[in-house]
């Protein structure tokens, strides 16, 4: 059985290789959140993904210094071009590291929310995705 971490990286693992650039780890990841923000807009609305999104982004940049939020106004829907922007800036190393911390985060929000197991079907489509592929490759 795959770990949760495991599970949350594999979209971004299958996306990019081991030798990935902090450019292809950040059109990964947001096409990863796009698969995320379609999975969940049509359930919780695009507001309520972005919120969770932002909350998010807070609490990962505690840790992950470069993650930076805007103090605005909640904005309809996520910020996906500044993100892309912000990782793409990093070495490889911490982009793959923010950007799983991030995804860690986003799940263990919404998980607390809604609890695991509805988690787990919600974005079931979005590891699924990940998952049909190729073996993933070790990001870190």
């Amino acid at each position: 059985m795959q770990s949760r971490v495991s599970r949350l990286i594999a979209p971004l693992a299958q996306r990019v290789g081991e030798d990935a650039s902090a450019a292809q780890i950040a059109a990964a990841v947001i096409a990863t959140w796009r698969e995320i923000d379609a999975a969940l807009s049509p359930i919780i609305g695009t507001r309520g993904v972005a919120a969770l999104y932002r909350r998010s982004l807070h609490l990962t940049a505690a840790t992950h210094r470069w993650i930076t939020v805007q103090p605005e106004v909640l904005p309809p829907e996520m910020d996906l071009a500044g993100l892309q922007s912000m990782i793409a800036l990093q070495s490889s190393a911490d982009a793959a590291a923010g950007s799983t911390a991030l995804f860690q985060a986003f799940h263990e929000l919404l998980g607390s929310l809604v609890g695991p197991a509805l988690t787990e079907r919600l974005l079931r489509t979005v590891w699924a995705d990940a998952s049909s592929g190729s073996p993933a490759q070790d990001i870190r």
